[in-house]
Order: structure tokens, then sequence, then C-alpha cells
């Protein structure tokens, strides 16, 4: 039995991660999907806590024939332990998945295999870019699985990014 291990902020979780979801479950039995940044919320670049992400990942896998475990991971301002703090917050794992350089150096020093995916339609599929739409009121429902869409709609999360993009500045 191969378990593979696959971080990201999923802020939110949308069509790329997804995909790249998809695809490591061609190398795998099992994926755990470390929730990063996992005590940050409510900010542009992090609108969605730990739970709501963890909500929006389980229900657009359900139908996954992959057995999934989703842990939050909170930040950690020193690189050099982040990687034992990964595996002290998360079941064993064999492989790494990333795509993120610093991400990918950590993991190769502390010796543990990681791969790179390639990554779908990046130039749209986007944390930021999916956020930005919230914020405008463009169409980011078609970036995101189905569930994500009714996660953000259940926790009314187009309301907090747009009022927590807000500033009271004058522009002065």
């Amino acid at each position: 039995m191969t378990r593979g291990f696959y971080i990201g902020r999923f802020q939110p979780f949308h069509n790329g991660h997804l995909n790249m979801v998809e695809q490591i479950a061609e190398d795998v039995d099992e994926l755990v999907l470390g929730i990063g940044s996992a005590d940050d919320s409510h900010t542009t670049r992090n609108p969605f806590t730990a739970g709501e992400r963890i909500m929006m990942i389980t229900k657009s896998l359900v139908e996954y024939d992959l057995v999934t475990y989703a842990v939050p991971i909170e930040d950690l301002e020193r690189n050099s332990v982040w990687v034992s703090h990964v595996q002290s917050m998360s079941p064993d794992f064999d492989v790494a998945y990333s795509n993120n350089p610093l991400v990918i150096q950590l993991f190769r020093e502390a010796d543990i295999e990681i791969r790179q995916s390639p990554m779908f339609n990046r130039d749209v599929l986007e944390g930021s870019e999916v956020r930005e739409r919230m914020i405008n009121d463009g169409d980011w429902e078609s970036l995101v699985p189905e569930p994500v869409a009714e996660v953000v709609g259940e926790i009314g999360g187009i309301e907090r990014i747009q009022m927590v993009s807000e500033t009271d500045s004058n522009g002065s």
C-alpha cells in the first residue's frame, strides 16, 4: 500500500487541485491532504477556515474510490523544521506531491520522495484568480467543483471575502 501526501492552502479547493488529486490517485492507495495555513482565515488571501476547507475537500472527493485524510497543518515560521512538523501532524506517508519550489526543497532535504505533476490550466486555475472573481462578483463557480460552491454558499463565503477585502482607508 502506498500513501501520498499533497499539501495546499486550498483557498478554496478548485478544479486544478481536483485534477492534481485525480493524477495522484493513479499512483497511491491513500492520500493525505495537508491543509496548509490552517491557523489563518478571514483574510483576502486566506478567507476560509481549516474546517471549511476540509468540508470543501471531503465533499468534492466523496465519489472517488480513494481513501483520503484531510489534516490541518498550521504555519511554522522555521522552514528547517517544517517537514518534521508536517510529519507530526499527519499519518505516515511514502511520497509527497508538490510543485512549490520551497516545499520540494524541504522534502528533498528530509530524504522524502517528492513528485511533481503537471499543472492544469494554471493561468486560470489558481486560488488568487478564484478569490479575485469572488471579490468582484465574477464567474468563480466554473473554476471549482460543485460541492465547493455549495459550501461557499452555506457559509456566506462570498460576503465574507468581499467584506475582508475592503479597506477603511480613504486612499491617501
